[in-house]
């Protein structure tokens, strides 16, 4: 036995013991491989899954390694039983293979004759495949590539991808670094990917993930589709590619719902791409109005059940998804590990604050206690109805005026779920809000209103949660959110994350009504940033301001 943090149990979970002193070491090490699933205050627990191995075994990790890390970091003897499923899973990842043959195009190849001869049996892969050439290998559709693999996934042999791409439509592209500079991991993230051929890029909020598309592009000097989550976030990455690379505004077109411009590069929204009309995807044809080279997938993690089918049809595009969390709250992981590639880059947080990147943050969870009649009003209501009424609470407008004061000329966002509750905290504020309905120009002209400091406090909904530049905003106060969704969580304390010019930390403050479901969500929330390093202090509203 040694004085490791971390305790590896039989049933694949790892406790982390978080006051120890080689934890934050620990954590480093084994997230390639492991996936939070609660963190309170002393020990944080952790799960081994196939998934997550196979992401580490297509990042270039091996067992060995795994086992290595597991045996360093354990106090106590790491259950045998363990190592050896540890070390079976990771080899069942790349037994198949998708590669390109010269007479018969794509075909399935097999170092481990038993297994091909299982998953030609089973039922989800029917149709998708031709005539056997020999015992190790069998023609595939090149239209059923994608679907494949996802089937692959789910029998539990996912199949490694040489079959390659085509370079699509050759397009000039350059970065024009006369006025910046790659950062070392930006650099890192490009060559991980670019050596992989396709895949996802994590990397927080505010480090830089539309210049590392940006890199990529250059590489790929070729038409490009950008897969963006709205409009603003279309007009921010047209206005960093036109900054940032050799590229002209006659060369980058919008796709959204007001503009329809294919360009050799087209940015588009996922709202216009999964518009139906009379039950058809109308504008899907987009993916073959150009023999694009790339396809940049930007919040990779929001990405629509849609956009999947689509992706299905595009193996033979290279393909980089960009996020600052994989977690989906669907549970599709899966999906885009087959359809968009496996993780094949991914920076710790904290690494990247501690370089100085990324600005350092205090996360607070501020605790209001309901009125009496509230606390009736909600044991009282439906199931579904007790979120609204613990998030709208009046207990939380007072706590949201009283930081608002206490942070007074700070860039502030107060950041929620309820259209009415945020109605209201502007009114009480006298603060602009930006919520859907808030026309494309209001919302492009109050976010650069914020940006030059002309305007110091927004109320906004979910509408700014992703992709929205706002390199000043020093504090957020969030007062609701969905439900228990930790990508929300990531992204809205992202929003927080440049670096500042004077260099201070970040503030966010969660605001939460105990004895509720709110606190319960807010728990599960946490998760992610906990993972990440991020540890919630927990103080009572009067405290705050006693």
């Amino acid at each position: 036995m040694n004085d490791g943090p971390l305790i590896v149990q039989s049933d694949k979970t790892l406790l982390l013991e978080v006051d120890h002193e080689q934890a934050a070491e620990c954590r480093k090490a084994i997230a390639p491989f492991a996936e939070l699933e609660r963190s309170p205050e002393h020990i944080h627990t952790y799960r081994l899954t196939p998934l997550g191995l196979w992401n580490a075994r297509a990042a270039g990790h091996d067992a060995e390694q795994v086992v290595d890390t597991l045996l360093t970091y354990s106090r106590y003897a790491v259950p045998h039983a363990l190592l050896v499923d540890v070390a079976e899973t990771m080899a069942r990842y790349g037994r198949l293979r998708l590669e390109k043959h010269p007479v018969h195009g794509l075909v399935l190849v097999s170092t481990d004759r038993p297994v091909l001869e299982e998953v030609l049996r089973a039922k989800r892969i029917q149709g998708m495949l031709g005539e056997r050439l020999d015992d190790d290998s069998v023609v595939v559709h090149a239209s059923e590539r994608g679907n494949l693999k996802q089937a692959l996934l789910k029998l539990g042999w996912p199949a490694e991808d040489f079959a390659g791409y085509v370079d699509g439509e050759a397009h000039p592209i350059e970065l024009d670094l006369t006025e910046w500079s790659m950062r070392p991991y930006q650099r890192e993230a490009v060559e991980s990917f670019w050596h992989g051929g396709s895949g996802v890029v994590v990397l927080p909020c505010g480090a830089g993930k539309t210049l590392v598309g940006a890199a990529a592009m250059a590489e790929a000097k070729a038409t490009t589709l950008i897969l963006v989550t709205n409009t603003v976030s279309a007009r921010q990455w047209k206005d960093e590619l036109l900054r940032r690379t050799s590229l002209t505004a006659d060369e980058i077109g919008e796709y959204s719902g007001s503009v329809k411009e294919v360009r050799p590069v087209t940015i588009a929204t996922y709202q216009v791409m999964t518009t139906k009309r009379k039950g058809v995807y109308s504008h899907l044809e987009l993916l073959d109005a150009r023999d694009w080279g790339l396809i940049v997938y930007d919040e990779v993690h929001l990405l629509p059940a849609p956009i999947f089918r689509m992706t299905a049809n595009l193996q033979a595009r290279r393909r980089l998804g960009l996020t600052a969390t994989l977690v989906r709250e669907d549970g599709r992981e899966g999906d885009v590990f087959s359809l968009i590639g496996p993780k094949r880059y991914d920076a710790p947080w904290k690494d990247i604050e501690s370089q100085g990147w990324i600005a350092p943050a205090d996360c607070v969870e501020v605790r209001v206690t309901m009125s009496q009649s509230e606390r009736l009003a909600y044991a009282t209501a439906e199931p579904e109805e007790r979120y609204r009424l613990a998030s709208c609470t009046p207990a939380k407008t007072r706590v949201a005026e009283l930081l608002v004061e206490k942070h007074s000329g700070e860039p502030t966002l107060v950041i929620g779920q309820y259209l009415d509750q945020l109605d209201e905290l502007a009114a009480d504020l006298d603060a602009p809000v930006i919520k859907g309905e808030t026309p494309v120009k209001e919302r492009q002209r109050l976010f650069e209103a914020f940006r030059s400091g002309e305007i110091s406090l927004l109320v906004v909904s979910k509408v700014a949660n992703f992709s929205i530049d706002l390199p000043e905003a020093a504090v957020a106060i969030q007062v609701s959110g969905s439900f228990g969704s930790r990508q929300e969580e990531a992204q809205r304390l992202g929003r927080l994350l440049r670096p500042k010019a004077d260099g201070r930390t970040a503030r966010f403050y969660a605001v939460v009504a105990r004895d509720s479901v709110d606190a319960d969500f807010a728990q599960n929330r946490q998760r992610f940033l906990a993972e990440q390093g991020y540890a919630y202090r927990i103080t009572d509203a009067d405290d705050l301001f006693a």
